[in-house]
C-alpha cells in the first residue's frame, strides 16, 4: 500500500511531456507503420468491443510477480481460458514478491527482461529510459483501441501526460480508473459517538470536536493511529491543500495561482496541516505514540478500548471487527469508516486515476508477434470484457451474473469473504483477481465496486461527490537534472520528515517554523525548486 500511495507523487516528479504524439493517448503513427514483419498472430480488424483472438497460436513471455497468497499455478483456469478462447499461451519468468524490485531491475539492466513487465508504478520506469531497454509505448498505442478509447472517454489525457519523459514519450502503460478510488480514512467507534449524541464528523474541525467529547467521557486517547501516521497525513493532506505522509513524493507542489512550483514542506498549507495534528497531540486527543508504535500496538489499544479511532481501509476494517468481536463481543460495538473529512482547502481528496502499469521490453518490438502482443495487452487490461475476465473469471465456472451489472461467485468459490462457505479461492485456485493481470484494479467504476460489500459501495458512492485535487503539471527533467535534483530532494525530504514528527510531537516549537524554513534554504531548497520550475517552463515553451 505504501507503493500505491507513493505512486501518485512519483508520477509528477519524474514526468516529462511533449504533445507530439497527439491527444487521447494516440501514437504518432510512424512506429506502427513500420511493423509489417511483426504481425504474426495479429488480427487485421481489431477495434473497440472486439475480443482479441490470435490468428494462430502465439506465446508471450512476461515477468510474473509471484504472490505468496496465490502462488503461480500453470494449470489455473485463467491460463486454460486464454489458450482456448484467445489462442494465447503465457510464458512467465517468475520473481517472488519479496525480491520483485531487485529482480526486475537486474533483468532489465542485463537486457534479459521478458517482453512485458506488469506491476510497475509511475516513476519506476524512469531509471530504464536512458539505456533504451524499455519501449516508448506512446509510439505504439495506435495498436490499442480500448486503451485509447478509455483515455478519451474518461478524460485521462492530462494524467497520462504526467508520465511523459524528457523525449516527450511515456514508457509505461498505466492501469486506468474511471473514477478516483479512495480507500484510506478514519475508522471510528460510531456506537460511542451515538452514546454521546455526536454526529459522524464531516470535517477535521468536527473530528476534533468529536475527540473532545470522547475524551471527556472515556479514559485513554480518543485516537491512536497506525502506519506511523503516514497514511493519516496522506489522506488528510489534500483537504489542507498540500501533500504529506505517504504522498509527500518529490516534495514540490504546484501553486496554480502563481503558476509555479513551491517546496511543499515550507508552504503555509503544510504548516497548517502540521499545526492541526500537533494540536491534537498537545491537547491529549491523539496518542503521541501514533507516529512511532507498530501496528499491533495501535490495534491492541483499539481492542482494549484505550482508543476509539484509527486509520483504516476497507480490508483492514474487516480485521478490526474480527478483533473487536473477540475483545468486546459481537453486537456490543459499532465501528465504521467515516468519509475523508473536509479541511481548510475544501472537501477535496487526493489521488490519481492511474494505477500500476506495464513496461514493454524494447526487444519485444523486434519479435514477429509484437503487434499481436500489443492487441492482447489492450484486450486483457483495457477492454471491458478482458477486465471482467481478469477479475471475475469465467461465467458459469467461477461466477454467475446477477442482474445486468452484478456478479455472484459460484457456490463453491470464495473471495474476500463474499462466499465464506466456498472451499475454493478465486485467486489461489483459479488465478483470477491477480495483481499481475489487473493493474491494481484499473477499470470501470462499476467493476471496481463489483467485489465490494454493500457498506463499502455506499462509502465509495458518497466519496464520489468529493472534489479531486488538481493534477500538478509536468516538469520534464533531463537525466543530468534528475541526478542533481535527486541529491537535493533526498536530503530535503529526510529533514522534512524528521521535522514534521518533531513539530507534531511537541519536540520542536512551531514558533521556530521560520528557522526551520531557513534550514531548508541552507539545504538547497531554492536550488531544487529552481530546477523544477525551469523544467516546467521549458515544457510550456515547447508546447
Amino acid at each position: 500500500m505504501i507503493g500505491l500511495a507513493a505512486a501518485g507523487a512519483l508520477v509528477t516528479g519524474l514526468a516529462a511531456c511533449d504533445a507530439g504524439d497527439g491527444g487521447n493517448g494516440d501514437g504518432d503513427g510512424d512506429a506502427v507503420e513500420n511493423l509489417d514483419g511483426q504481425r504474426v498472430g495479429a488480427m487485421d480488424d481489431y477495434g473497440v468491443g472486439d475480443t482479441f483472438v490470435a490468428t494462430e497460436e502465439v506465446t508471450f513471455d512476461l515477468l510474473y510477480r509471484d504472490h505468496p497468497n496465490y502462488p503461480l499455478d500453470r494449470d489455473w483456469l485463467f491460463f486454460q481460458s486464454l489458450a482456448e478462447r484467445n489462442n494465447v499461451q503465457l510464458d512467465p519468468t517468475v520473481a517472488p514478491l519479496s525480491d520483485w524490485d531487485e529482480r526486475r531491475s537486474l533483468l532489465i539492466g542485463a537486457g534479459n527482461a521478458p517482453s512485458f513487465i506488469p506491476v510497475t508504478y509511475g516513476g519506476q520506469e524512469a531509471p530504464f529510459v536512458a539505456s533504451g531497454a524499455i519501449l516508448p509505448v506512446s509510439e505504439y498505442v495506435d495498436l490499442m483501441p480500448h486503451f485509447q478509447d478509455k483515455v478519451e472517454r474518461w478524460g485521462l489525457q492530462e494524467e497520462l501526460d504526467s508520465l511523459r519523459q524528457e523525449d516527450g514519450h511515456y514508457y509505461l502503460l498505466p492501469g486506468l480508473l474511471e473514477q478516483v478510488r479512495p480507500d484510506y480514512t478514519l475508522a471510528m467507534r460510531t456506537d460511542v459517538l451515538d452514546d454521546l449524541g455526536v454526529a459522524e464528523p464531516t470535517s477535521w474541525d468536527e473530528v476534533r470536536e468529536a475527540f473532545e467529547e470522547i475524551a471527556d467521557e472515556h479514559d485513554g486517547y480518543p485516537f491512536s493511529d497506525r502506519w506511523e501516521g503516514q497514511a493519516l497525513l496522506n489522506y488528510a493532506a489534500a483537504s489542507f491543500g498540500t501533500a504529506a505522509g505517504w504522498g509527500y513524493g518529490q516534495g514540490v507542489t504546484f501553486d496554480h495561482d502563481a503558476g509555479e512550483f513551491l517546496y511543499t514542506g515550507a508552504t503555509d498549507e503544510y504548516r497548517q496541516l502540521v499545526e492541526y495534528f500537533a494540536g491534537l497531540v498537545e491537547d491529549g486527543l491523539m496518542d503521541p505514540e501514533s507516529f512511532t508504535q507498530d501496528d499491533d500496538q495501535a490495534l491492541q489499544k483499539l481492542s482494549n478500548e484505550n482508543s476509539y479511532a484509527v486509520s483504516t481501509n476497507a480490508q483492514e476494517l474487516i480485521g478490526h471487527r474480527n478483533t473487536l468481536d473477540t475483545a468486546i463481543g459481537e453486537g456490543e460495538y459499532e465501528i465504521g469508516k467515516v468519509l475523508v473529512p473536509a479541511g481548510p482547502a475544501g472537501d477535496i481528496i487526493g489521488g490519481t486515476r492511474l494505477e500500476s502499469g506495464i513496461m514493454i521490453s524494447a526487444r519485444a518490438a523486434e519479435q514477429d508477434t509484437f503487434v499481436a502482443m500489443m492487441q492482447f495487452i489492450d484486450w486483457l487490461y483495457y477492454s471491458d470484457e478482458g477486465l471482467e475476465f481478469a477479475k471475475w473469471g469465467v461465467e458459469g465456472e467461477t461466477f454467475e451474473r446477477s442482474g445486468d451489472t452484478g456478479y455472484t461467485l459460484t457456490e463453491d468459490v470464495d473471495f474476500v469473504g463474499l462466499n465464506p462457505d466456498g472451499s475454493q479461492n478465486l485467486q489461489a485456485d483459479f488465478g483470477f483477481f491477480n495483481g499481475v493481470f489487473l493493474l491494481a484494479q484499473g477499470s470501470t467504476h462499476e467493476l471496481v465496486l463489483s467485489h465490494l460489500n454493500e457498506e463499502e459501495v455506499e462509502w465509495q458512492e458518497a466519496m464520489a461527490g468529493k472534489q479531486q485535487a488538481p493534477i500538478d503539471p509536468p516538469y520534464p527533467l533531463s537525466e543530468m537534472e534528475r541526478e542533481q535534483a535527486s541529491l537535493y530532494q533526498n536530503a530535503l525530504n529526510d529533514f522534512v520528515q524528521q521535522s514534521t514528527l518533531q513539530f507534531i510531537l511537541g519536540q520542536r516549537d512551531l514558533d521556530t517554523w521560520d528557522a526551520y524554513v531557513a534550514e531548508l534554504e541552507g539545504m538547497n531548497m531554492t536550488a531544487y525548486v529552481d530546477v523544477v520550475n525551469e523544467a516546467h517552463q521549458r515544457f510550456l515553451q515547447n508546447n
